[in-house]
């Protein structure tokens, strides 16, 4: 196999696993940070983080893929996928296959190197990945099963840095788990026309004219959430303003999504990366500038 033949495959591994957009880790990195900070009082374990930043794109590039075996039958047909590897015959299904086990025995080895109860917690954040790509075609709520696989870094960084996963920890998980849905059926609202035609279920097409006034919902939801893991933390003002800072960009995704314009809807959903990252940002400041609780 000649030089350029080898270049091109790991090009079109690469396009497979969505590096080249990396939206996709930077939303499922956010909540693990807020989780590993919070649990361990601003000051992270150096292996700990090492692991759990290498397992969310490792993570995420296996999920890429995953996904786009289980949709090499909708794909060609939808506008914005149509040239996905796949979809395009530019990968074969068994390929894929083999990179997407690559990709997770890769992580797994990584997780070896914690404690036994972030081990077993992994195991479920496999399935869970593995499986959701399949849900669009038995569930109304894809979205929600998204949600509960992207939040499972926060379970797991918790027990990583601490050996156990206390009451804050679930309290975050299910304001990351809506938070997924909401950012998750902004990107649906891309598609809902192409997964009308060829019976791809999602919350897009299950909320339907109320969409905008559901989502805006959950933010509130969200935001009161967040709210509570700080009053649990005992955290400052600073963290508090980073929620305040995240709530404006939540009422500037509803002006994106207000006429369901494809283009501004898929804007609301990369505006999601700032969300998760003022977050952070305020936990980090908390920390560095009020110290730990």
């Amino acid at each position: 196999m000649n030089r350029e033949i080898v270049l091109d495959r790991l090009h079109q591994y690469w396009l497979l696993a969505r590096f080249d957009k990396p939206i996709g880790i930077l939303i499922l990195l956010w909540p693990a940070l807020w989780a590993l900070w919070v649990a361990s009082d601003g000051q992270p374990d150096g292996l700990v983080l090492t692991v759990i930043v290498c397992g969310v794109v490792l993570m995420r590039a296996a999920g890429c893929v995953i996904n786009d075996y289980a949709d090499r039958d909708f794909d060609p047909h939808v506008e914005r996928t149509k040239l996905r590897p796949i979809a395009s015959g530019k990968v074969k299904p068994k390929e894929a296959l083999i990179v997407f086990s690559v990709f997770c025995l890769t992580a797994f080895a990584s997780v070896l190197l914690l404690n036994n109860l972030t081990i077993m917690l992994s195991f479920g954040g496999a399935f869970l990945a593995a499986s959701y790509p399949f849900m669009k075609r038995y569930t109304q709520l894809p979205q929600a099963y998204l949600g509960i696989a992207f939040g499972w870094a926060v379970p797991m960084s918790f027990a990583a840095q601490t050996n156990e996963i206390p009451p804050v920890a679930w309290l975050m998980y299910l304001a990351v788990v809506l938070w997924a849905l909401v950012y998750d059926t902004m990107y649906a609202m891309v598609d809902k026309e192409d997964d009308l035609k060829i019976g791809v279920k999602s919350t897009a097409i299950l909320f339907g004219d109320k969409d905008r006034e559901i989502m805006a919902v959950l933010q509130l939801i969200i935001i009161g959430l967040m709210i509570q893991v700080g009053r649990l933390e005992n955290l400052s003002w600073i963290y508090y303003a980073s929620l305040v800072c995240a709530s404006g960009f939540f009422i500037y995704q509803q002006k994106l999504i207000f006429y369901r314009d494809k283009a501004d809807c898929f804007k609301a959903f990369l505006n999601s990366n700032y969300v998760g990252l003022t977050v952070f940002v305020g936990l980090l400041l908390e920390y560095v500038l009020i110290g730990p609780r």
